[in-house]
């Protein structure tokens, strides 16, 4: 209830600052109140003393003196995270972070949830942090789905079982749905899904049941999916997968120089001169002229398929000429 009353407010009043800042790039929206409480951000000239400050469409944001332009359109991305990356900006460790292998082109990202350093596979990403929120919700009860190697004897019944949730160490897990694909020897694949997605969920139930976890692939995260994408690729979720999955429009499309010169030049030149109602529209020009040649019928794909399929068939002498008087047909000829 107190979220829907934040979101009628925010349409009503505009964007909070940090919430704005973020989307527009220049932190996180914590790092973002830390600016704000330092006195570095300034709106229409003043200086920002509360991060509950709103944001219109027509203010003007600074950040140490220097601008900042407009917050971005909501992104997505799928992001194939290879093992040995821990998913976070900064590690106080200095481990490599999935946001330092990441293309420097890219705006500045958020994950939706996390896979720790050992796990790899599909991890969405967004630069906007309410929609990281709201996707990370168990009440959307979208399927994490996983691979898992592991090591050990596999109980198909103990699995089955996972189906009516299970309680580990004090923490419950609710159901999971957990299969075996293949084993050998004492290793196997398993499949694992899941709609909780707690921390380590995968790995500590299944060492709960005497199996330990060698190699952690999740492989869907909801309707998006982790596919042939390459080891440590990012690819961005087109607008209309963004609207049927999540209900998010797509951003005002761009108008070039040319589209604008032309907008320009029908408001100079007025409107159009009225023509009677039973006059005929008249034909564009392109079709009063003579229409072009039919261009020339496809070859059909197919054909040689079939042409080399026939050779095979007939024998290995089927591609030479036929007819009569030619070698083809009637074997070599005989010397005179």
């Amino acid at each position: 209830m107190t979220d829907d009353i934040l979101d009628a407010e925010e349409a009503a009043r505009g964007e909070r600052i940090a919430k704005w800042l973020a989307r527009a790039g220049v932190a996180s929206r914590r790092d973002a109140e830390k600016l704000v409480a330092e006195g570095k951000v300034s709106l229409n000239g003043r200086v920002v003393e509360t991060p509950a400050t709103f944001i219109g469409p027509e203010d003007r944001v600074t950040v140490d003196g220097k601008p900042v332009g407009q917050a971005q359109h909501t992104r997505l991305f799928r992001y194939h995270k290879p093992a040995g990356l821990v998913t976070t900006h900064k590690d106080p460790e200095g481990r490599r972070t999935v946001f330092e292998e990441l293309p420097a082109a890219l705006p500045r990202l958020v994950s939706v949830g996390r896979l720790d350093l050992n796990s790899e596979g599909l991890l969405l990403l967004t630069n906007d942090g309410a929609l990281s929120r709201k996707l990370e919700l168990p009440s959307n009860s979208w399927t994490r789905r996983y691979r898992a190697r592991v090591h050990g004897r596999v109980d198909e019944r103990a699995l089955a079982a996972l189906a009516h949730g299970i309680t580990v160490e004090g923490v419950a897990y609710g159901p999971i749905q957990a299969g075996l694909d293949s084993r050998q020897g004492t290793n196997a694949w398993l499949t694992v899904s899941l709609t909780e997605g707690k921390n380590r969920e995968v790995r500590r139930v299944l060492q709960h049941l005497g199996l330990t976890v060698t190699r952690l692939i999740r492989t869907a995260y909801g309707p998006f999916l982790l596919g042939d994408l390459p080891r440590g690729a990012v690819e961005e979720v087109n607008a209309k997968v963004m609207r049927e999955q999540l209900g998010l429009d797509a951003p005002p499309r761009i108008r070039r120089g040319k589209e604008l010169a032309a907008e320009a030049a029908a408001k100079a030149a007025g409107p159009a001169t009225a023509t009677p109602a039973d006059a005929p529209a008249p034909k564009p020009e392109a079709m009063q002229r003579s229409r072009p040649a039919k261009a020339p019928r496809a070859r059909n794909a197919t054909e040689p398929l079939r042409r080399a399929w026939g050779a095979i068939a007939q024998g290995p002498d089927a591609d030479q000429p036929q007819g009569p008087g030619k070698r083809g047909r009637g074997g070599p000829r005989k010397p005179r």
